[in-house]
């Protein structure tokens, strides 16, 4: 008797990507430097994370990622990723999982690099931004 087998869809790690001004943006840690030396040209190294000012760069490095297991989900609606913290809290463990950050003059306003990272920032004790912000 032969043994059962079935197909196995394989894990892909999704990376969400921002629309933000004029341009695409995500994080995300590679363990494979491999990976990142392909992508090296559009990191961002001051704000740790990859930047692409065009559509045709985007989806050249989405081409790439998908071939290494990579799926990606594009967000220009902020909606639910942007969180705030108050300006006197601590908000180290926000900032390392944002993409980015501006202050106003009563608090930090975060972008975060997904929903798992606005969830874990609202447990630390961040809100949910709802005005209007320009990162």
């Amino acid at each position: 008797m032969r043994p059962s087998t079935f197909n196995v869809a394989e894990r892909r790690t999704k990376i969400t990507v921002f629309r933000v001004g004029r341009i695409w943006t995500f994080k995300q840690f590679f363990g494979d430097k491999e990976i990142f030396k392909e992508l090296a040209d559009h990191y961002n190294r001051e704000n740790y994370r990859f930047e692409f000012l065009t559509e045709h760069e985007r989806d050249e490095a989405f081409k790439k990622l998908k071939d290494r297991g990579f799926d990606f989900q594009v967000v220009e609606d902020l909606t639910g990723y942007v969180v705030k913290l108050d300006k006197a809290s601590k908000y180290a463990p926000v900032l390392k999982n944002s993409i980015e950050y501006i202050e106003t003059q009563n608090e930090r306003v975060f972008l975060m690099k997904d929903l798992f990272s606005a969830e874990v920032a609202i447990e630390f004790g961040a809100e949910i931004y709802d005005g209007i912000i320009s990162f």
